[in-house]
Formats: structure tokens, sequence, C-alpha cells
């Protein structure tokens, strides 16, 4: 974080100082809510949640180098009191981002935020020091965290913006006001909790309400190829930049193949120019994510040349996301077990039946959550795609859930032993193991609390008989 003294922190959270000789002593470290990544100058955000209340740990982290806790109670040590520690960071955040002057990118999607987000900080990284998100670190908590990391180097801060609800996106663009707002997809992911699409569709949009006039720098960059994301240009007054496949697009890609890996490969088109790109990512999903990285690009001053050269040395910066491993015995792994939505789904399905040709393929699915009444019909289509698609056995894993995976591929004419449901991941990598040969692709993928990627890693790690459980 930028440094900023312990009086003017309480000033501006609101707060009062509790046992601290000095209100001038500067925090110069990291802002931090977990005990074990405190450094010295840091200043450690006490939450109390529903397991572990951080104020326990306000002796351990001044000793490790805290020079202050941000606390809802008098801890002892060194402490700003608030009301509310969530509330303090988001003001925090606010107030160092308008200190900062660096360009805020802002994303949101119903699927890829993450790969985009990790595309986008890797093609600007290569034009000015950059800040960005990790993982998936995007809610009232994450955001203001990753905001607080910044620096006075950093020039571009790319922060991806998750929804449960109608205005949760507002609210995470009033702590990190945006300039340039980007929206990929509106999909089914957390449609239970929305109720419907069109529902989604003005969570998201709320990303591009909340961004500066076209006269004030302000972008609104918009999937060409989703109406639903195209119509959000009547609600913004910034200037639209469309991405995507459609010749209307301002931002496209033409000549779209897979390599024999299945690995993208396209011509990217910008209006300064155009550039090969060949992905070192898997899946052609990958081409909007990449598509959308570009606008961002080139909206910020970066030739198509740079973008290109960029796109195609660019890696995954997340775990669990299209991790692809090849064991010693020519058996691959992809690793996409972080989370999973319809649309997410038949991507890597997709990508899976590329990376598969003349392979035997193996997708190890579990349960896609929050989908609410959407569920059986989604968990059938998924499915009944698998088997269109050809891939060699379909290994349904978990409870109800995972019977609707086996019964949809069951009645698009999986007759055979062609699909299996099995109760839990050791029983899985029990499956694997036993009938697994060199050459196979195995694809794990479930929402995140499902925890298939301990399957996974049972199959890179090898091991014994439990350790899927002890995961």
């Amino acid at each position: 974080m930028i440094a900023l003294s312990l009086a003017e922190i309480a000033e501006v959270v609101g707060g009062q100082t509790h046992d601290i000789p000095d209100p001038a002593v500067q925090v110069t470290g990291p802002v931090v809510r977990d005990s074990r990544e405190v450094e010295p100058g840091s200043l450690f955000a006490a939450f109390a949640g529903e397991r572990v209340d951080g104020h326990d740990y306000a002796s351990a982290v001044v000793a490790a180098g805290a020079v202050a806790v941000l606390a809802s109670r008098p801890v002892g040590v060194p402490a700003i009191v608030v009301d509310d520690v969530q509330k303090a960071i988001g003001a925090l955040a606010r107030h160092v981002v308008r200190r900062l002057g660096a360009t805020l990118v802002a994303l949101t999607g119903s699927a890829g935020k993450t790969s985009t987000k990790d595309l986008i900080a890797q093609v600007l990284q290569r034009k000015a020091p950059t800040v960005w998100t990790p993982g998936s670190f995007n809610n009232e908590i994450g955001l203001p965290l990753t905001a607080l990391s910044a620096t006075e180097e950093t020039r571009f801060l790319v922060l991806e913006m998750g929804a449960r609800g109608i205005g949760h996106i507002r609210y995470l663009t009033g702590l990190t006001p945006p300039k340039i707002g980007l929206v990929l997809n509106v999909g089914t992911a957390h449609i239970g909790e929305f109720g419907g699409r069109e529902q989604i569709a003005q969570a998201k949009g709320e990303i591009v309400e909340n961004l500066p006039a076209a006269s004030d720098g302000g972008a609104a960059i918009l999937n060409a190829d989703d109406p639903l994301v195209r119509a959000m240009a009547s609600r913004t007054k910034a200037k639209v930049i469309l991405f995507g496949e459609s010749g209307e697009a301002d931002v496209r890609a033409e000549n779209v193949r897979l390599t024999d890996s299945g690995q993208p490969s396209f011509l990217l088109h910008t209006p300064s120019g155009c550039s090969d790109v060949t992905m070192r990512l898997y899946g052609e999903h990958h081409v909007s994510n990449a598509l959308a990285a570009a606008a961002v690009a080139h909206e910020l001053g970066m030739s198509a040349e740079e973008i290109a050269t960029a796109l195609s040395e660019a890696g995954s910066l997340s775990r669990w996301r299209m991790e692809v491993t090849e064991r010693p015995d020519g058996v691959t792994v992809v690793n996409d077990a972080y989370n999973a939505n319809p649309e997410s789904m038949r991507a890597a399905l997709r990508a899976l039946a590329a990376m598969g040709k003349g392979r035997r393929t193996w997708a190890v699915l579990g349960k896609m959550a929050e989908l609410g009444d959407e569920a059986l019909a989604e968990h059938d289509a998924v499915g009944r795609l698998a088997v269109r698609l050809n891939v060699s056995k379909l290994v349904a894993v978990g409870g109800r859930e995972a019977s609707w995976l086996q019964l949809g591929a069951y009645n698009e004419g999986s007759w055979g032993e062609e699909s299996v449901h099995v109760s839990d991941a050791q029983a899985a990598v029990d499956l694997l193991r036993s009938e697994l040969r060199p050459g196979d692709v195995v694809l794990v993928k479930a929402s995140r609390s499902i925890g298939l990627e301990s399957i996974a890693e049972a199959l890179l790690a090898g091991g014994t008989e439990g350790e899927v459980a002890a995961r």
C-alpha cells in the first residue's frame, strides 16, 4: 500500500486509535486479513468469522511486524477501532485509489472473469507496473484488499468484480471507480440466486453505468456476440468498444482454429492493425477472453503486434483453471476444478474433445451449484453434451446432481460403460487408477464447494488409499 500514517488511516475510516504511542507511524506494507501474510509494516484487518476471529491473533501479528490492527474492539496492542471492519477497508481502498492516479480496469461476467483478468494483467504488465485481483478475490472484502496492494509505482489496477445480486457491482464500483469497464457475458451462473438471465444482465450492467463519460476517458468494453451484453451500450455514457467474432466488433478474431493440442490460434483485428495469435491456454473459449483483453490493451495504447505477442505468451495465473499436466506415463490431467457453471462446463468439455483427438478422453464431473430450478435441466444437458462430443467416459461424482449428469448421458445414448456414477472423490480416483492407460486425457471439473481438485492432485501425486479424504 502507499505509505499512510495511522492518524490518517483513522481519519479516513472514522476510527479511534487505541494503544498507539505515535499516530504518525506509517503503514508501509500490505493490508492483510490472514495472519500468515503479515510482514513488517503491515496493517492487519481483524475479521470475526464463523470459525475464526481475527482479533484473537492481534498480539501475534504485531509481534510479526504489523504496525497496527484494524479492529472492531480494543485488542491490547496498537489498533484502530471501527464499527465495521469491512466498511473500513472499503473506505480506505477508496481513499488510496484516489491518491494513486492509476488507471482502473474493472471486469465482470458470468464465466471467464478470472481467466480474462489474468490475460489483461499479463498484457498490460508489458506496458507499465500492474496490480490485479489474485485468484477470484472479487467480493466486498477481496476487491478493496487488492486495491490496497497497489503502490506509488502502479499504473494499471485490474479488478475482477463478482455479483450475487442487484446492487453488488454498483457498491464495488463505488469503492474503486473504474475508468474502463468490461462485461464478458451473461450466462446462468448463480441463476438460482438472481432469478433469471435478465436479472443477471441488470446486475452485470451496473459496471458500465458507473463509468465516466466518454469525454472524461470512460470506456465500456462489451461482447458483441452476446445480445444481453451488447444491449448494455444504452446504459452508459462512456465510449463503447465491441469485441467478439462478429464482423461489427471493433476488436475481433478471424480464422479461428485449434492446434493439434487444443490451443486456439487466430488473426487478431484491432482498429490499429492485425496480428497472429497462438495461445498457450487450452480451449476455443479463450478466444473471447483474449479479445476482451486485447480491447482493453488497445484502448490503453498498445499496438496489435504488442498485444498479440503478449497474448501468445500468456499463461494461467490462477490455480485449478484448465491446468494441464502430463504424467510420465503420458496421461494428461486437466484440472479445471476451481468452479463450474453450465457455460464453463460446456467450454471445458469442448476443450477436452479438442485435446483428445485420437486419444481416450475422461470427463470427471460433479455438481454445478446455485442453479435453482434449472439444476436438473442443466446437469442433464451437460451429460448429453459429453456423449455428443464423443467423450470416451463420463465419471459423475457425488449425489443427486451427479446422477442427473449420468442420466443425461444415458438418455443421449450412453448405454454401456461410457458413463458411470460414483459416490465420492476417492471412488473416482480408485476407478481412474485401475482403468487409465498411457495417452488418456482426464478433465476434472465441478463447483468449488465439491472439492474435486483432490482427484486431479491424487492422479498427479500418486499416494495411498485415503489421501483424497485427507486433502
